[in-house]
């Protein structure tokens, strides 16, 4: 069996432990491969490498840094079809939805390609009698990103792209469900021609994850998953002196107005919330239906999940692929068990599914109260659940009251009710009849509330910013002797 072994330095080692962990085809359930899992001692190599390398990339001219990332650029679209294979053998979704997401992590490479723009800093003339003033954005070291199963590609190159761009080196810790697409990364990066060290992949759980945390080398941290994992990232690598983003959990609402189209609305939602089997940061997980067309809404939503076709990833005509692992689909069961106990009408159960793999099709909850697990809970998989409200004041009152503050949309006609939400909601995301509203590179990314701990969201200028620190020189060339001065110069 294939074992997936570590980057570092620039060739694939199986680090120093003995540990290692099952990587699961998800659509037949079988162990395909196993993934080393570092141990610290590894942790200590990876960084150290990257650490050698730091100090001749960040010395590399901008000219030459972007001349790497257009290649790779390029690289990257030449191997969608690789990445997109590994990423459906591993996660479980479907081909189009890996492609999908290959392209939308090159977005992020386009925009770094752009980083001389945004790292030239600013220049200030004659600002006292003789003296001049510049700023500029300094790369930071050895940075780190740690991501998860949903989306092995995309979220690694939010990441990246943007800090190798800006002079750093960069350890990324993949999740060990689905690590193969790092490594093509990591490969993509050589033939680039970016020198070794300069981007590694280190396998593992908690051990790497926490000794990275630690370790006096790494200046910053980049993590994506649940909400108490982003709290512990950014509690314990704060306190190591580390600048930390850490994005957590969602529960993202898509408020239905009456005057929306409906139709519409569900088609929107219905691919917003059973999409890659509900196993995305931004699926739409809670539904508000406003007022009187909440009857017509569950019924639209309910005929389209019915016909939903579940199936292999792999499979031509699959619209919604399996669940990361067998744990992952009890989980999501137990959810609707305990929902409909707790009061909730189940209108669509197609929990059951044939087959060996991970299965768990669309499940639709109606007359979800507030107070209720399945409400409280991100659940991660393909469950919607239907709230009621009768006015939009109470909308959005209710999706404001939810701890999560990832990305909220709305549905309607309306431009007044529109602003109104966009300017009211407290989500970092807001979609205008749109239920996915993931910004393009050139904006950037992250939520509010318990869905983002620290200052910036992740790439964009934002990015670019978490990735930098500003230097200010402020310079004079004396000419002839001068008496000390006691004061602040005054002109």
């Amino acid at each position: 069996m294939q074992t997936i072994e570590h980057w570092i330095d620039g060739t694939s080692t199986a680090g120093d432990g003995t540990r290692s962990a099952p990587v699961y085809n998800p659509a037949t359930g079988q162990v395909q491969s196993r993934v080393r899992l570092a141990e610290k001692s590894d942790v200590d190599t990876a960084v150290a490498s990257a650490r050698a390398a730091f100090d001749d990339w960040h010395e590399l001219s901008l000219a030459k840094r972007t001349e790497i990332l257009f290649r790779f650029r390029e690289l990257l679209t030449a191997h969608t079809d690789e990445l997109a294979g590994v990423i459906t053998d591993e996660h479980g979704k479907t081909l189009d939805d890996a492609r999908g997401e290959v392209a939308r992590g090159r977005e992020v490479v386009d925009f770094a390609c752009g980083i001389a723009h945004l790292l030239k800093g600013a220049y200030s003339d004659q600002v006292s009698t003789g003296v001049d003033a510049w700023s500029l954005r300094a790369p930071l070291g050895v940075c780190a990103g740690i991501t998860p199963f949903n989306f092995p590609a995309m979220v690694p190159l939010w990441m990246h792209p943007i800090a190798i761009a800006a002079g750093n080196t960069f350890v990324l810790k993949p999740s060990e469900r689905d690590p193969s697409a790092a490594l093509i990364l990591a490969r993509l990066w050589q033939r680039a021609g970016l020198p070794d060290g300069v981007f590694t992949v280190l396998h593992g759980d908690a051990v790497a994850v926490d000794a990275l945390l630690d370790h006096p080398d790494v200046a910053a941290v980049s993590f994506v998953g649940s909400t108490p994992i982003a709290r512990h990232v950014y509690q314990r690598g704060t306190a190591a002196g580390k600048r930390v983003q850490a994005l957590g959990g969602a529960k993202n609402h898509a408020v239905v107005l009456p005057d929306a189209d409906l139709a519409d609305a569900a088609r929107q939602i219905t691919g917003a919330a059973y999409g890659s089997a509900g196993q995305r940061c931004m699926a739409i997980s809670a539904v508000v239906a406003v007022g009187d067309c909440a009857d017509d809404l569950v019924a639209a939503l309910a005929e389209l999940a019915r016909g939903v076709r579940v199936g292999a990833g792999r499979d031509a005509g699959t619209e919604l692929g399996p669940v990361i692992t067998a744990q992952a689909a009890e989980r999501i069961v137990g959810h609707v068990e305990r929902a409909t106990a707790d009061g909730a009408t189940l209108v669509v159960d197609r929990r059951e599914q044939p087959g060996d793999g991970f299965f768990v099709g669309p499940c639709l909850l109606d007359h979800v109260g507030v107070d209720q697990e399945i409400y409280r809970t991100e659940v991660f998989g393909p469950v919607l659940a239907v709230l009621r409200a009768a006015t939009l004041d109470e909308a959005i009152a209710l999706v404001n009251a939810n701890p999560y503050g990832n990305g909220a949309a709305i549905f309607t006609g309306s431009g007044a009710a529109a602003r109104r939400f966009g300017r009211e909601v407290t989500a970092g995301m807001v979609g205008i009849n749109v239920p996915i509203p993931v910004p393009m590179a050139y904006h950037a990314f992250g939520g509010w509330k318990d869905s983002l701990f620290g200052d910036t969201h992740v790439y964009g200028t934002e990015g670019v910013a978490f990735y930098t620190r500003a230097k200010a020189v402020t310079a004079r060339w004396p000419r002839g002797a001068a008496a000390p001065q006691y004061h602040f110069p005054t002109s």
